[in-house]
């Protein structure tokens, strides 16, 4: 089948890129809101796209209504947002902070989640989760309905049994993030393998 991405509807677009386009990592989004208290929101349309600077993407469209989401609110007024990685054992508590809850609603105490404070930003992150990352805004990249949220990542803060006893590179068999792919489907990574480059040389003519 072909499908002209021109011409097909914005449902359609979604529902063809999210399905094919996957497993994609989930980004538990922590801000400060105005008020002060802490708003969370899971983000799968979300990514890491250097190193040097470390850059992080959020892409987040807004409400069916058109305004924008309290996360986009958060994020222009602080410039900064932290990015709290998920894994089965928080996975409920991302779910429930994906409600639709009122803009001064704390999202992370209605999921039982411990707020644990930044070290170089003023918005707090899941203790819970094996991994999160403190970002401030390096640009924001404006469509009618979506806004891309670039964030230099200045500070990562990691569970100590989630690496390798050098403390350099994860353990594949604690970290194991979740991710989502279609739908209300998600996949795991309990089941990794190795897949090894052959060289060069045994291609030679």
């Amino acid at each position: 089948m072909e499908f002209d991405f021109t011409a097909i509807d914005q449902f359609d677009r979604y529902r063809l890129l999210t399905n094919f386009i996957g497993p994609r990592p989930i980004a538990l989004v922590t801000t400060r809101s105005k008020a002060g208290h802490n708003n969370a929101a899971p983000m799968s349309f979300f990514n890491v796209f250097s190193h040097d600077p470390a850059i992080v993407v959020l892409g987040i469209q807004t409400r069916p209504n058109g305004e924008e989401k309290d996360t986009v609110r958060n994020i222009r007024r602080t410039n900064e947002f932290t990015v709290s990685m998920v894994d089965m054992a928080i996975s409920q508590q991302m779910l429930v902070c994906g409600l639709g809850f009122d803009a001064e609603v704390d999202e992370m105490a209605k999921a039982g989640l411990t707020p644990a404070p930044g070290r170089q930003i003023d918005a707090s992150y899941a203790a819970e989760s094996p991994c999160a990352m403190e970002c401030r805004v390096e640009r924001l990249i404006e469509y009618p309905r979506r806004v891309l949220v670039l964030g230099e990542v200045v500070h990562m803060h990691v569970r100590r049994d989630c690496l390798d006893g050098t403390g350099r590179y994860v353990d594949p068999d604690v970290y194991q993030p979740i991710a989502r792919l279609h739908a209300d489907n998600y996949i795991t990574s309990d089941r990794q393998f190795v897949l090894t480059v052959p060289p060069i040389e045994s291609f030679a003519e």
